[in-house]
């Protein structure tokens, strides 16, 4: 299995910049963080894309964090929308393929419905990719949050319904079933998909009775050795994309580098 390690944002002042620095740092990959706002043009994207060939790493993008497919404002879910499209225009130029993002929230909305709404955005968000000829994957993200489409389940139901991608937020997971977790059970239910890939999300995390508060170092819950143990034991996955957010996120790479290297892990493509 080849894994890939990377911080969510830059290690250094900016996306370009922090491209080359990804590398120094020995590190395998980046999240690009569009999550306040997308502030890059297509020029841009088109530097660090070519930045990204030179010192070879793989990105990923975080579209932005005010998405809501099943707002009850239809001017809402237009700006989310274009939000995601725009965040897929940029990866496609960048070079990443997976456009991770926040699909909904429930806003007191019977659950089916707002599955059912945010199934459909998918969809046509899908075509329009496939129209314009991007070479990206749309991603939702298991949410941290109970008042949040994203469960474990609710997510692999889009991607066997829409054909999408996935993110597997592990922290989210652990903040949603308040403290608990079983990987191996995680593990025995994304199998079914066939895929060879797997993008995830990995820190420590703080959690209420309404799920998650904020994400922590890996020196705190969930266990990431425990993690790495069963992940090492999916011989159906290829290859595995795990970006740190924590709050030293590419410190905390480092960290979960040196677990596997621990663990027997070597580095390099196949």
């Amino acid at each position: 299995m080849e894994i890939h390690l990377g911080p969510a944002g830059s290690p250094a002042a900016s996306t370009l910049e922090g491209v080359a620095k990804v590398k120094e740092l020995g590190l395998h990959c980046m999240e690009v963080q569009f999550t306040h706002g997308i502030k890059m043009g297509i020029d841009l994207a088109k530097r660090v894309g070519k930045e990204r060939r030179k010192v070879g790493i793989e990105l990923s993008v975080h579209a932005p964090y005010y998405i809501n497919l099943a707002s009850k404002e239809a001017e809402k879910v237009k700006a989310s929308k274009e939000r995601i499209l725009d965040s897929c225009e940029r990866a496609h130029h960048m070079g990443a393929k997976q456009i991770v993002f926040h699909p909904a929230y429930f806003g007191g909305m019977d659950k089916e419905k707002v599955y059912q709404i945010t199934r459909g955005h998918i969809l046509d968000m899908i075509g329009t990719v496939r129209k314009r000829k991007w070479n990206v994957l749309l991603s939702p993200e298991t949410t941290g949050k109970h008042s949040a489409l994203g469960s474990l389940d609710e997510t692999i139901r889009l991607v066997k319904e829409t054909g999408c991608s996935l993110c597997v937020d592990f922290a989210h997971l652990f903040a949603r079933n308040y403290g608990k977790i079983d990987f191996a059970e995680i593990f025995d239910k994304l199998k079914p998909l066939r895929m060879k890939h797997l993008h995830c999300h990995f820190s420590g995390i703080e959690y209420t009775a309404k799920g998650e508060k904020n994400h922590l170092n890996m020196d705190h819950s969930p266990d990431f050795r425990k993690f790495a143990k069963v992940l090492l034991e999916q011989k159906w996955l290829n290859s595995v994309t795990i970006i740190s957010e924590s709050p030293i996120t590419w410190r905390d790479s480092i960290k979960m580098k040196d677990t596997l290297e621990r663990m027997g892990c070597k580095w390099g493509r196949k």
